[in-house]
């Protein structure tokens, strides 16, 4: 069975941001529920990854936390599919912690956790953030243009190996084609 790594805002939920911060609404971007569905009925295993600094800053509460994980668990599993784990970082980003991403502390305990290692696991990210953590541990980045993802693929420090993919339904199309010669650049 293989793994993917999914980011949550940006990459499956189109929610408002406000002051910074990713506000209550949830709104699937078009397309990703079936894309994770699908990876679930290839026999893929899915982690929805993400920073969660609301938690540290007191705009998120945890029993919101969890019910939204457990809308977004609906969700998928209305479109046919299912989410085996949600992680996230509830540090600040100017935090001293490992797990706040870029950082590499949650994709190594995701790794701990499920006893593997990353190499060549996809986490698919729509910011910079998602592509340094799995580059720095040897997992494959891909980044797609929803969410922050259309800014990211101008940044200078943006590897230009990494493949580009206009939203996540069309990665995990390559994926599950074994083909991630056909990004969206």
């Amino acid at each position: 069975m293989q793994l993917a790594i999914i980011g949550h805002h940006g990459v499956i939920n189109n929610a408002p941001e406000k002051d910074g911060t990713i506000s209550a609404g949830w709104r699937p971007i078009r397309g990703s529920l079936e894309a994770m569905a699908r990876l679930h009925h290839a026999g893929w295993r899915i982690i929805v990854a993400s920073n969660k600094p609301e938690l540290a800053d007191g705009t998120l509460l945890p029993d919101s936390l969890v019910r939204q994980h457990a809308s977004l668990r609906r969700y998928v599993a209305d479109s046919g599919g299912a989410i085996e784990a949600f992680c996230y970082c509830p540090h600040a980003p100017n935090s001293e912690c490992n797990c706040h991403l870029p950082g590499t502390g949650l994709l190594q305990d995701i790794a701990s956790r499920l006893h593997i290692t990353l190499d060549g696991v996809p986490v698919i990210g729509d910011s910079l953030t998602y592509i340094q953590a799995a580059l720095a541990i040897g997992a494959r980045p891909i980044l797609v243009k929803t969410g922050k993802g259309f800014a990211t693929v101008s940044q200078p420090d943006l590897d230009p190996a990494v493949p580009v993919f206009n939203d996540l339904y069309s990665a995990v199309d390559s994926l599950l084609k074994h083909d991630l010669l056909t990004a969206d650049r």
